[in-house]
């Protein structure tokens, strides 16, 4: 289906549209740019279930996104809130977008999990005789040797061997 999404939006606005973009999508990829879009604003800060999470700057494209989701034939993709503002349903956020955004969430925590230990160890082996916060070679590659180990174990045990000594050291 070939729209004109400014002119589709202008119709769905009541006004003349003051350019012409043409875009053709079909019902599955205008589906997968709802997902993209829904990602980037999780991504972002927003937070399907509080629109007040909304950053202020992708407010905008975000409205006009989901406004034409029924032109592009994914009008069952979308809501509109008690304010007249638009937000992707369950069909987007809990289908492979979701996923997708579990898997996200899943690797930035073991990656910065491991990443915050193997720094700490690192710091800790050098002591504090080490006046630069950037690393040499040599220390890059001891915290890769560190990363590694925390790798394995995690990879392994998830955090179950976890230890947190409060106001200890580890």
């Amino acid at each position: 289906m070939l729209v004109t999404a400014h002119s589709a939006l202008a119709r769905l606005r009541g006004t003349r549209p003051l350019w012409w973009m043409k875009v053709s999508f079909t019902a599955k990829e205008y589906t997968r740019l709802l997902e993209l879009v829904h990602l980037g604003l999780w991504v972002a800060g927003a937070r399907p279930d509080d629109p007040a999470t909304m950053p202020e700057r992708y407010a905008g494209i975000a409205q006009k996104t989901f406004a034409l989701a029924e032109p592009f034939g994914c009008a069952d993709l979308v809501e509109t809130d008690v304010n007249g503002l638009y937000f992707p349903n369950e069909k987007i956020t809990t289908g492979p977008a979701g996923d997708k955004m579990d898997q996200f969430v899943e690797d930035a925590f073991w990656s910065e999990l491991v990443g915050r230990l193997g720094e700490r160890d690192l710091r800790s082996e050098l002591g504090s005789t080490k006046l630069s916060d950037a690393f040499t070679d040599e220390e890059e590659e001891r915290l890769g040797q560190i990363e590694e180990g925390y790798w394995r174990e995690f990879e392994t045990s998830g955090v179950d061997h976890l230890v947190v000594l409060r106001g200890g050291k580890g």
